[in-house]
């Protein structure tokens, strides 16, 4: 398995194909749920991916202070199916909310999380922080981890 974060424009054109690939399938495909994926946002943000043999096992992004939420945030994130329940979804987190520490110093980390994985998220130290809401017609949850 092959880490990399990089700003959008350290991505190669081939690393942004299988990362926007690996996001159709699942938030798309998986989810049954037709929505424009790529957005602006992908420009400004740092994007976090594990590779295997060529394709996406594990990816998400952080995006600034002021963008998405009055916070950084950690979005988009996924786990390709056949790597699932193998702990690869912890070692995702863990490493995006590392990077915003280190980079910040401490920096609180807002999310959009879908309801259903609220308890993954409180498992790192996020709270649920409004009532449920939909996303896509999906129920979510704003969460806040205050690294303070």
């Amino acid at each position: 398995m092959v880490w990399t974060v990089k700003p959008f424009d350290k991505l190669t054109a081939a690393e942004v194909y299988r990362i926007l690939k690996a996001r159709c399938e699942v938030f798309i495909v998986e989810q049954n749920c037709p929505y424009l994926d790529p957005d602006d946002l992908d420009y400004i943000s740092a994007h976090i991916f594990a590779e295997e043999d060529g394709e996406v096992a594990a990816y998400c992004r952080i995006t600034p202070e002021g963008s998405r939420f009055p916070e950084r945030s950690i979005g988009r994130v996924i786990t390709s199916a056949k790597h699932r329940r193998t702990g690869l979804g912890r070692e995702l987190m863990r490493r995006a909310i590392d990077a915003v520490v280190l980079e910040t110093g401490g920096a609180d980390i807002r999310i959009s999380a879908q309801a259903y994985l609220r308890g993954f998220y409180e498992s790192f130290g996020f709270r649920v922080v409004s009532g449920e809401y939909m996303e896509d017609d999906i129920p979510h949850f704003e969460m806040l981890r205050v690294n303070r």
